[in-house]
């Protein structure tokens, strides 16, 4: 099933991006209008038929890749997950290579000592 279908996946909804997009612009659309962030969230999550944490969460993320909250931008993210498959790759790469080395190292021992 695609990543960005309505679904069950570890127990969490996947939605749309495009319905991820809206509901953040929304609750920021809110909160400038009406000045306030109380109850902003609560109030388009039920509209939008989204779960409330969900849609602080992507709130949340939102502000930090405007620079307006600290944190790890979406970018800085997505690098840091490239980096570590990448880091797992060298790693098993390196394994086979010592295993390689060691395999031909006692090859040429046992050749050398008839």
């Amino acid at each position: 099933m695609p990543d960005n279908a309505n679904s069950h996946n570890n127990g969490t909804k996947r939605y749309p991006p495009e319905l991820k997009e809206r509901a953040v612009r929304m609750v920021f659309e809110t909160i400038e209008k009406s000045g306030e962030r109380q109850g902003a969230v609560s109030r388009i999550a039920r509209q939008l038929g989204i779960g409330d944490q969900s849609l602080r969460n992507w709130v949340a993320q939102a502000e930090i890749d405007r620079g307006t909250k600290a944190g790890l931008t979406t970018e800085e993210r997505r690098r840091i997950v490239e980096l570590e498959k990448e880091n797992r790759e060298l790693r098993r790469a390196n394994e086979i290579l010592k295993s390689a080395a060691a395999f031909f190292g006692a090859e040429l021992d046992r050749r050398s000592s008839r």
